[in-house]
């Protein structure tokens, strides 16, 4: 039995999204086992966040205490042990945690793997596998292999999306037994700015209502209250694409309908990660916080739709 993110009958509609603890965040995703919440985010051996009402929130430690030997042969210049913008899917009973090695501005890089069986600490099966790599890219390829994303078809075949500047957004069905690329699957380009620097990051697919939504970041992040960051998005009635905007704009020529580019207060939001339970949605990214000197920190807000199916944020 496939599962995308087992939320249960949580209606996030009816919850007050006003976040409080430690929010620090960069590049999470969220996931939910029972009755408590778990934040998945870049950071030293990639960091967790707990919660138990998906409100108040408090660290957890970490999946890596130290980095995987094998990084080296991949990214062999990366000295510290900040791990990126993982992503995490329930498949067959197994918890599967992608995530993203590499250095900055460089595309030598690398997309791991880890599996658990629980997300619980307090379970004797609690234990991260480290599953190895998942795939790379050399300083000689067109893209980059950061931000992966899994995402299930309708007919439960698992892809996986990547990406970051370069020739822009990956996309490559993986195989069902080891959530690896599958033999001989080709490696599609979904998304692109169509120009140089070519800003386009940190994909993220869900299936609603027989379109396929593939969101983005566009522009720039990590530059505190200077960050350009801002999400966008596109559909397609293929998982494949081609993806287009409300005005029809192929996402693979700069498309993209802007979902959110920030306030005064939330800058640069970014990096984005979309679920449903029910009829309900939520989009959980990160922003820069002006009133924090450019704090990264964990959002948490309800995703609404309109009438011809796109997604808006409420005013």
């Amino acid at each position: 039995m496939v599962h995308f993110h087992p939320f249960g009958n949580v209606n996030f509609y009816e919850m007050d999204w006003s976040l409080k603890g430690d929010l620090w965040a960069h590049d999470p995703v969220i996931a939910k086992e029972g009755s408590r919440w778990y934040v998945f985010h870049t950071g030293s051996g990639i960091q967790i966040k707990t919660s138990e009402d998906g409100v108040h929130w408090e660290n957890m430690g970490w999946v890596f205490p130290s980095l995987p030997d094998w990084y080296k042969q991949y990214v062999p210049e990366k000295d510290e042990d900040h791990l990126w913008a993982p992503d995490i899917c329930f498949y067959n009973g197994i918890y599967y945690l992608y995530y993203s090695v590499s250095t900055f501005g460089k595309n030598t890089s690398v997309i791991g793997l880890a599996t658990n069986q629980t997300l619980d600490p307090r379970d004797p099966d609690y234990e991260w596998k480290d599953m190895g790599p998942v795939i790379h890219s050399t300083a000689s390829d067109n893209y980059n292999a950061i931000d992966p994303n899994v995402v299930f078809d309708q007919e439960g075949q698992p892809w996986l999306s990547f990406g970051s500047f370069w020739s822009g957004i990956q996309l490559i069905q993986l195989d069902t037994e080891t959530m690896k690329p599958a033999a001989q699957a080709e490696l599609l380009t979904i998304a692109s700015r169509g120009e140089e620097p070519n800003a386009i990051e940190a994909p993220f697919i869900v299936c609603r209502n027989g379109y396929y939504y593939l969101f983005v970041s566009f522009d720039f992040c990590c530059r505190g209250i200077e960050s350009t960051y801002k999400i966008a998005v596109g559909r397609s009635k293929d998982i494949t694409g081609p993806y287009v905007d409300k005005n029809g704009v192929s996402m693979m020529q700069g498309g993209g309908t802007i979902l959110d580019e920030g306030n005064d207060r939330w800058i640069g939001p970014g990096h984005c990660a979309v679920y449903f339970s029910g009829v309900s949605a939520i989009l959980v990214n990160h922003a820069y916080d002006a009133l924090k000197n450019g704090e990264p920190t964990l959002q948490i807000r309800p995703l609404y739709w309109d009438d011809e199916g796109w997604p808006y944020l409420s005013v």
